[in-house]
C-alpha cells in the first residue's frame, strides 16, 4: 500500500488522544516493587557455540512473579574490562533464537543482552524458551488480548516487568558497565524499549524502531493488519467492551511511557507501515520527554522500516552515548 496515514508535516505535529490513567505511576511502582520481592536469581552459563570472536552465556533470571526468563549475553571474546551494555527486546512472535542470530552489537565492542519474550518464540527465527505460566480470561488468539479484562491481568504487564528485570540482570554481569546501558528493539521490541525507557531512569540511550504498542485508540481503528487487529476481532465478539479494553491498554501505551523518557532517543518510522502506522510511532516520538531525540523516516517502506540501513544509523548514533 502507498501512503495511507497522515502527511509527514502532520505526523510531526500529531498528538495521541490516549488518556493516561491517573494511577499510571502508582500502578507501575507497585508492579515493579512486587517483582523485586523475588530474588533476581541471575545465572550466566557459558555456551560452546563454535564462534571464535565472541563469548556467549545462556542466561536465566527471575522476571514477573519470580518466573524464569531466558536470555543470551554475548561479549567480545577478548573482553577483560566492563563494556557498554546493549539490552535488546524482540519482535512479536519471536524469541531469543540462537546465539549466531545476534552478533552485531558484540561486533561493535559492546556487551549484548537479548531477552526472550515469555510465551512467544514460535512464529519466526530460531525460537524461544520462556513459558508464560499465568493464565487469563478468554482472549483472541495471539497476545494482544490476553488478560485484557484488567490491567493487573494483562499480558504486557508481565512482559514489561520482565524487561526491567532484564536490564537489572544484564547489569549484574562483571563485564557490563551499568552506567552505559542502552535499550533498543524493533516493532514489539520497540514498544518494550519505550516501556523500559519510561521505567528505568538511568539509561544513556534508547532506540525504538517502528515501535508497536503505541497510541492504542488510533492503532486499533486505523489498521486491519495483525497484531493490532486482534483487539478489534476480540471486541467484535465481546460487544460493548471497547471502553474497558482501552482502559486496560492505556496502562501499557508507549505514548505514556514516552512522556517519562529520560534518555536520548533515536526512533524510526516507515510511511507505508500498516503494522505499526506512522502516526502511532510519531505519537510516541512527539511525546518523548528528553530533548535529545531524532527520528529516521523511511518514505517507501512497510514494517521492515530501515532494516540494515537503520542498523547502520544506530551504530553511528550510539558512538556518542555508549
Amino acid at each position: 500500500m502507498a501512503l495511507f496515514d497522515l502527511a509527514l508535516d502532520e505526523l510531526r505535529e500529531y498528538r495521541s488522544e490516549s488518556t493516561e490513567p491517573a494511577d499510571f505511576d502508582a500502578f507501575w511502582s507497585k508492579t515493579l516493587q512486587e517483582a523485586r520481592e523475588h530474588d533476581l536469581d541471575v545465572r550466566f552459563e557459558p555456551v560452546d557455540t563454535g564462534l571464535s570472536t565472541v563469548r556467549v552465556y545462556d542466561v536465566t533470571f527471575a522476571g514477573f512473579g519470580g518466573h524464569p526468563v531466558k536470555a543470551w549475553l554475548t561479549l567480545p571474546a577478548a573482553a577483560e574490562e566492563p563494556l557498554p551494555l546493549v539490552v535488546e527486546f524482540i519482535g512479536y512472535g519471536g524469541g531469543r533464537g540462537l546465539p549466531h542470530e545476534h552478533l552485531l552489537w558484540a561486533s561493535t565492542g559492546r556487551a549484548h543482552f537479548v531477552m526472550d519474550t515469555r510465551g512467544q518464540g514460535s512464529a519466526w527465527g530460531g525460537g524461544g524458551g520462556t513459558a508464560d505460566p499465568v493464565g487469563g480470561a478468554p482472549a483472541y488468539p495471539g497476545f494482544m488480548t490476553r488478560g485484557i479484562d484488567a490491567p493487573e491481568n494483562y499480558y504486557y504487564r508481565r512482559v514489561f516487568t520482565d524487561a526491567v528485570r532484564a536490564v537489572e540482570a544484564a547489569r549484574s554481569h562483571p563485564l557490563a558497565d551499568a552506567s552505559r546501558t542502552v535499550a533498543l528493539g524493533a516493532s514489539q521490541g520497540g514498544g518494550i524499549t519505550l516501556a523500559v525507557g519510561g521505567l528505568v531512569p538511568d539509561l544513556v540511550a534508547v532506540a525504538p524502531d517502528v515501535p508497536f504498542l503505541c497510541d492504542f485508540p488510533r492503532a486499533a481503528t486505523l489498521t486491519d493488519r495483525h497484531p493490532y487487529r486482534e483487539i478489534g476481532l476480540f471486541l467484535k465478539t465481546h460487544r460493548g467492551r471497547g471502553g474497558d479494553a482501552l482502559r486496560t491498554l492505556s496502562y501499557f501505551d508507549g505514548v505514556h511511557f514516552a512522556a517519562r523518557g529520560r534518555a536520548p532517543a533515536l526512533f524510526s518510522a516507515a510511511l507505508e507501515d500498516q503494522t505499526c502506522p506512522p502516526s502511532t510511532v510519531f505519537a510516541a516520538f512527539n511525546a518523548w520527554a528528553h530533548d535529545d531525540k531524532a527520528i529516521e523516516v523511511y518514505d517507501f517502506n512497510d514494517h521492515e522500516g530501515g532494516g540494515p540501513y537503520q542498523e547502520a544509523a544506530k551504530v553511528r548514533w550510539l558512538r556518542s552515548y555508549a
